[in-house]
């Protein structure tokens, strides 16, 4: 509704108000709200470690050392021959005679045996 002012002397009367055309002013621009959008990219990225195994194989050569002895045994036999007189003839005098046997056998160390 309208106002209508009555003045009893002079001055303006109100009228009713006129529907004018729409006037746009310039936009006002406010600062912008942020906002935060995160997006999740799945990137697949390989990691390659190589191994490499060296087999050493060592020989071990154990030297065994073996002494094996062998033993001999020599026995000697000397006679001895007396002659007390003399024989009636010279040409027929004994000899000194000497005779040895020899045995082997198996033993730790080598031993020889004089037999008088």
């Amino acid at each position: 509704m309208f106002n209508r002012m009555r003045h009893h002397g002079k001055g303006p009367h109100c009228c009713p108000p006129q529907a004018m055309p729409t006037q746009f002013d310039p936009p006002q621009f406010m600062p912008p709200e942020q906002y935060v959008r995160t997006n999740y990219i799945h990137t697949v990225v390989p990691h390659v470690q190589p191994t490499h195994i060296t087999n050493v194989n060592k020989h071990i050569f154990d030297h065994q050392y073996y002494f094996p002895c062998t033993e001999s045994v020599v026995n000697e036999c000397c006679e001895n021959h007396t002659l007390c007189e003399m024989p009636p003839n010279p040409c027929h005098m004994p000899q000194h005679h000497c005779h040895m046997s020899h045995h082997h056998g198996h033993m730790p160390y080598h031993h020889n045996h004089m037999g008088y």
